[in-house]
């Protein structure tokens, strides 16, 4: 990996921020270069949120990124905004609970998981990020799962229950993309 650059987008109170928080210090723990970039709506919690994460081998030129390799969307208005912007070749991960639709593009990887009922089924709603996290590391490999799993225990050790609900949440959305990515018909240059 060079450069990887990935949006996490959805409602403000969807962990949108977290998500990208634990990837972008699972990135550091693996001493990559690491930006992450918050943008919230008028609101903070019910507005639009989105954070964009790169993570490089190599010094990054620039925080600004318009077509991520990567998007993951957590609501539906997150994925009529960013589905068009995934570089040709990337990666789109969908949150399929609360979006009903696929993107008809041929030319990425796309990954639609259950977030919002894996999450309910672990024993938290408010998981869903975090499965969605794991999806993305399954499908991407950009980092080592362990990182994120150790990231994840330095940021919730001090709450066992709900650090034990988001391991497993972790680990079905990494298990789930390493069964259900769809990959690219075709890729143009």
């Amino acid at each position: 990996m060079k450069q990887y650059e990935v949006t996490f987008a959805g409602f403000g109170g969807q962990g949108i921020m977290t998500a990208g928080q634990l990837l972008a210090y699972s990135g550091m723990n693996e001493e990559k270069k690491v930006i992450w970039l918050p943008s919230y709506g008028p609101e903070m919690r019910g507005g639009t949120a989105y954070c964009t994460i790169v993570i490089s081998d190599q010094r990054i030129g620039s925080p600004i990124i318009n077509t991520p390799t990567g998007i993951c969307v957590f609501n539906r208005p997150s994925f009529d905004k960013f589905e068009s912007k995934v570089k040709p070749g990337g990666l789109l991960v969908v949150n399929s609970s609360l979006i009903n639709v696929s993107s008809k593009r041929t030319d990425i990887d796309q990954l639609l998981i259950p977030a919002n009922k894996i999450s309910m089924e672990a024993g938290s709603p408010k998981a869903a990020n975090v499965a969605v996290l794991g999806a993305f590391i399954g499908a991407t490999n950009i980092l080592k799962y362990k990182t994120i799993e150790e990231t994840l225990k330095q940021k919730l050790g001090h709450k066992k229950s709900l650090l034990e609900i988001n391991l497993q949440v972790l680990k079905q959305g990494f298990d789930f993309a390493k069964k259900n990515l769809v990959k690219a018909k075709k890729v143009t240059a």
